[in-house]
């Protein structure tokens, strides 16, 4: 494993910040676990877009917005010591969790380089592949993030897209009112703090205009029961980001608590449904 660092600026959602840089949805250890389990359940799925798209042993992989590392210790195990995975990522605290990760594995083939998509430029390299899971979405110049891909991407690379589409189709059956106001604060910090919740739309544009060719794409939309493993999905990023709009000021603590106690409530009904956001999966292919 190897590490560089680029540019810091320690500055995020309006605070500055000593030691790291914040994301809207936080970088605390709260965090780094929904973001595991959000991991493991989009596994399977993942695995198979990765399969699809031909990453395979020897590849060599850019992962923009790399997070704690949870998919850069995956591609890194399928690549293998012959190939090798290159993750960008500005926060601190994410990337000593990956650094910590690949430690535990063995793995040495892992190239961290701590940097901002919007800020610092992007490191060149004969990529095969780009793998790029809910950044889009949240990044305030979805066409620069484009741009600087087009930028270091050969031709014949392949980019990998995961991004919200249509962020409201996120509801219950039977519907939890609370939940839906709640979904809307979520858009609304969203949109305040640069990102675009349905960051997808715009990507079969852009991508055209920076030398991409769409290759294939596929929806992404589950229809899930309470005791279904993914259930815990929407269910934990509740949990842990009304805390957060609490310290935004945008609720206060009794509106938390009626969102917690419909959440129970559609926890305890085996015939309740939750319908997740549409994810767009979409994988191109440099032609420019």
């Amino acid at each position: 494993m190897q590490y560089s660092r680029g540019n810091r600026d320690a500055i995020g959602d309006g605070h500055c910040m000593s030691t790291d840089r914040d994301y809207l949805l936080g970088t605390h250890e709260e965090e780094l676990a929904r973001l595991c389990l959000q991991h493991r359940v989009w596994r399977p799925v993942v695995l198979d877009c990765w399969q699809r798209a031909g990453i395979t042993v020897g590849k060599r992989v850019l992962d923009a917005g790399a997070g704690p590392g949870y998919a850069a210790v995956d591609l890194a195990e399928i690549v293998g010591p012959t190939g090798e995975v290159i993750a960008l990522e500005r926060s601190r605290n994410f990337i000593s969790a990956m650094e910590a990760a690949c430690r535990a594995r063995s793995l040495a083939n892992v190239k961290i380089h701590e940097i901002d998509l919007m800020t610092d430029d992007l490191p060149g390299g004969n990529y095969d592949f780009a793998w790029c899971r809910w950044v889009v979405s949240f990044v305030n110049d979805a066409a620069l993030l484009i741009k600087k891909l087009g930028g270091v991407m050969p031709r014949g690379s392949i980019a990998i897209f995961h991004e919200y589409g249509h962020y409201e189709t996120w509801r219950f059956f039977p519907r939890l009112p609370m939940q839906e106001r709640f979904r809307e604060h979520v858009i609304t910090t969203w949109r305040e703090s640069g990102g675009e919740p349905d960051g997808a739309a715009r990507l079969p544009e852009l991508l055209s205009g920076y030398g991409f060719v769409i290759r294939s794409t596929r929806p992404h939309i589950f229809c899930l029961r309470p005791s279904d493993y993914m259930w815990q999905w929407p269910a934990t990023f509740i949990e842990t980001y009304l805390p957060r709009l609490i310290e935004m000021g945008r609720i206060d603590e009794a509106f938390a608590g009626k969102v917690r106690a419909d959440l129970a409530s559609a926890q305890r009904n085996p015939n309740a449904l939750v319908i997740t956001p549409l994810v767009l999966e979409i994988i191109a292919e440099k032609i420019d």
